[in-house]
């Protein structure tokens, strides 16, 4: 998924020196990777990073964060990338390497020596199988489930991991076990557009009639974009998206915010507060809160509910 964004300059001259737009990124990266990495030195990606140092190049008011909005990115993605180039990745401390092409699988809550693993990298594990799942979390973005894995999530939250590439078709054994554990829930991490928010209806299509097991999406959805403030883009527009496996609870405006082809990456959550969502939501702490019940009915069993005070 891509979008155009604001231009800015950056990237090197033709004798293969950083060009003054690149020297100048430098130290907005520094700080954002420092931020992304906020608290504990956790593990970020790529995407991360490039969204993290937007919100340096642009921190803006007390009072502007707290009106609801999706402003455009002000940095040019590709600007970022040849300033990132420019400056080294593997200078930056925290930096997760890109997710190698075809890479996926069951990620299980213990490896052998049971700390899990700490470069986000997940084999498939048949002792996964073999018992009860009461959770099982999906992502749309196989980076943001590395990202997760390199944080230890799936052993915070005892959860395993799938990325959706994976999860469609499901496993027939991994069907077994969630039915197995009673009650079980798959959540679903998607980005807010219409492939993302149509996700969880066609995991909950592949899934079948499994008594007891329940599909429930973690967001983003268009209104807690606004809220969070993030960062979103324009892609082509993809015309009428109601009626097309999108949440019931769906307000108009959020669907016609689609329609114009407007979208939003969970890459761009701040990492700290993605990595929080994703444990109290997995935990199941929080439960929707009643007042929320009528205008949210569809959507009630979400516990992206929960993002803009996360």
């Amino acid at each position: 998924m891509t979008s155009p964004h604001h231009h800015s300059p950056g990237g090197t001259r033709p004798d293969g020196r950083p060009s003054p737009g690149a020297r100048l990124l430098g130290p907005a990266i520094a700080r954002a990777a420092a931020r992304a990495a906020a608290p504990g030195g956790l593990r970020f990606t790529e995407r991360q990073l490039y969204y993290a140092t937007c919100r340096v190049l642009s921190p803006g008011s007390a009072l502007l964060r707290r009106l609801p909005r999706t402003p455009a990115p002000p940095l040019r993605l590709t600007a970022f990338t040849r300033a990132l180039d420019a400056r080294g990745r593997h200078t930056v401390e925290g930096l997760l390497p890109p997710v190698p092409p075809g890479t996926g699988g069951v990620y299980a809550v213990h490896d052998g020596d049971g700390k899990g693993d700490g470069d986000g990298e997940g084999t498939s594990e048949p002792d996964v199988y073999a018992y009860g799942l009461p959770r099982l979390l999906v992502c749309q973005d196989p980076s943001i489930a590395r990202m997760l894995l390199a944080n230890h999530v799936h052993l915070e939250a005892a959860c395993p991991v799938l990325t959706a590439v994976d999860a469609l078709p499901l496993d027939p054994r991994l069907t077994a076990a969630l039915e197995r554990a009673g009650g079980a829930t798959v959540h679903v991490l998607h980005d807010a557009s219409p492939s993302g928010l149509a996700l969880p209806a066609r995991i909950r299509a592949a899934l079948g009639p499994v008594p007891g097991v329940r599909v429930s999406s973690m967001g983003l959805v268009p209104r807690h974009v606004a809220a969070l403030r993030l960062p979103s883009g324009r892609g082509p527009v993809p015309g009428p998206v109601l009626g097309t496996g999108l949440p019931p609870g769906l307000r108009h405006a959020e669907a016609r915010w689609l329609a114009r082809g407007r979208f939003a990456e969970v890459a761009a959550v701040p990492p700290a507060r993605l990595v929080r969502t994703v444990l109290r939501v997995t935990r199941g702490s929080r439960p929707p809160r009643a007042s929320l019940r009528r205008d949210l009915r569809g959507l009630r069993d979400t516990g992206f509910l929960t993002w803009p005070s996360a």
